[in-house]
């Protein structure tokens, strides 16, 4: 299965990610098939450049973004849909038991 996903580059903390395409069962450092932006979260105002026609292309491909690369596309208003929670909490664990 394809997956879109954050790839952190950049030296001690001053990170930057790369948005790339890659099997989900991959290292995110290892091989890639496409690497379709950057993201850089310290400047201000945060940058994002991302390449949206190709990630609607690999989307369509089958490709799913991970929950993190999925709400940042519905901020950029590249697909239309809810935010998904990207970090689940603990204390919800807990209840359902």
């Amino acid at each position: 299965m394809l997956s879109i996903r954050l790839s952190r580059v950049g030296k001690k903390k001053m990170p930057s990610y790369r948005l790339i395409v890659t099997e989900k069962t991959r290292d995110p450092w290892g091989k890639v098939l496409e690497q379709l932006g950057t993201y850089d979260p310290l400047s201000k105002p945060r940058k994002i450049d991302f390449n949206i026609d190709r990630i609607k292309y690999w989307m369509s491909k089958g490709a799913q973004p991970s929950a993190t690369v999925h709400n940042m596309l519905i901020d950029l208003k590249a697909i239309e849909s809810e935010k998904v929670k990207a970090h689940p909490t603990h204390k919800v664990e807990a209840e359902a038991k």
